[in-house]
């Protein structure tokens, strides 16, 4: 028996285990990876892919994040939606049967945004049924438990790398509320989220400049580590008014080839975070299909199963670019809605329609 079934058919992955996947450049052995990837899903989270409705309702940001189209000092023209036009979404969300929806903004910390997300999630479990999964970046302790105690129940803040040196180079320092911006902060902000009671999820960019494959596999062991419920990472994707985006382009590190490379490197990463992880929700994010036109139906085939459908107004959608090429921000609703069922079905999964979709790995924990 060569290696990789040697590998595959373990429970438990090692470290050294980990790399050796994470190597693997075969074309028949990436689809060994993928294919076993796809019945851990099966048996631990099912077949089945649950929505969660993706309202970007604000670019407004005090960040200045190295890799992120709306970053401070970014050009981009600034937006915040209304209380009306964030609940027409909301409604849409629920009258489409889409079981959730993802709250995300650019981050703030002051009182009055503060004040307004919780009236927000006050009106949607007032108005709705839908599960709340927040994406708001680094809060304070007190912030995050009023939130959980309006009705949101999990809550995604992106490492974006374990490596706390890589983290430091692109996250510039500022103080701000609830800390320093470093990355032990950010753990901090973590362990608050699990003790609060959120679902908790947290993920990173795939093939950032200077990231190494061990990176990755240090990425999977803080999963791990930190005992996340969700995880949301995706292949880096540039943005040509962004500081990284401008020296990869400057260094000519934006080939077809090297999106490809990223590319990969993502669906390696889905598959075997299934492997390592098993029973947590693990998300196939656009920027795969901003890489590859079938890149959330391959994602979902290597062990994902949560999409995060872009159900913002029409007209704020090309203001919120985090990079470049993002898939659907022409797309209306409707045609997004019928796109994506179309895309889950083609690759033999179904979709939990009007289910919360939370994840087992938490009920598990919680039981």
């Amino acid at each position: 028996m060569d290696r990789l079934n040697v590998v595959l058919d373990k429970t438990n992955l090692t470290p050294e285990d980990l790399l050796f996947l994470m190597k693997l450049e075969n074309s028949d052995d990436l689809a060994r990876l993928y294919e076993r990837a796809y019945s851990v899903k099966e048996k631990n989270v099912g077949k089945k892919a649950y929505y969660r409705g993706l309202i970007e309702f604000s670019n407004v940001c005090i960040r200045d994040c190295t890799y992120c189209g709306i970053r401070k000092t970014s050009p981009q023209e600034r937006f915040t939606m209304t209380k009306e036009e964030i609940m027409s979404m909301a409604h849409w969300a629920h009258k489409n049967q889409y079981g959730s929806v993802t709250l995300q903004s650019g981050e703030r910390q002051d009182a009055e945004f503060e004040a307004f997300v919780a009236d927000i999630i006050n009106t949607i479990k007032k108005e709705t049924d839908l599960g709340i999964t927040l994406c708001l970046g680094e809060q304070s302790l007190e912030t995050y438990q009023k939130w959980f105690d309006c009705g949101a129940h999990r809550y995604l803040l992106r490492i974006e790398t374990s490596n706390a040196d890589l983290y430091k180079k692109i996250h510039p320092m500022i103080e701000t509320s609830s800390g320093a911006n470093t990355f032990e902060e950010r753990v901090t902000c973590l362990d608050n989220l699990r003790k609060i009671g959120y679902q908790v999820g947290t993920g990173v960019m795939i093939g950032l400049p200077s990231q190494t494959e061990e990176d990755l596999v240090n990425d999977l062991i803080f999963f791990k580590k930190q005992d996340v419920d969700m995880i949301g990472m995706g292949p880096y994707a540039v943005h040509k008014d962004t500081p990284m985006g401008q020296e990869v382009l400057s260094h000519g590190l934006d080939s077809d080839a090297e999106k490809e490379r990223r590319f990969l490197l993502g669906l390696k990463m889905i598959a075997i975070a299934r492997l390592y992880l098993k029973d947590v929700n693990i998300a196939a994010t656009t920027a795969l299909q901003a890489l590859d036109p079938f890149g959330r139906e391959k994602g979902l085939k290597a062990g994902a199963n949560i999409l995060m459908p872009i159900i913002t107004l029409k007209e704020h959608r090309r203001k919120y670019q985090l990079y470049d090429n993002k898939p659907c921000i022409d797309d209306d609703q409707d045609h997004c809605k019928q796109c994506l069922t179309g895309r889950v079905r083609s690759v033999g999964d179904e979709v939990g329609f009007g289910e919360w979709g939370d994840s087992p790995h938490f009920s598990g924990n919680a039981s």
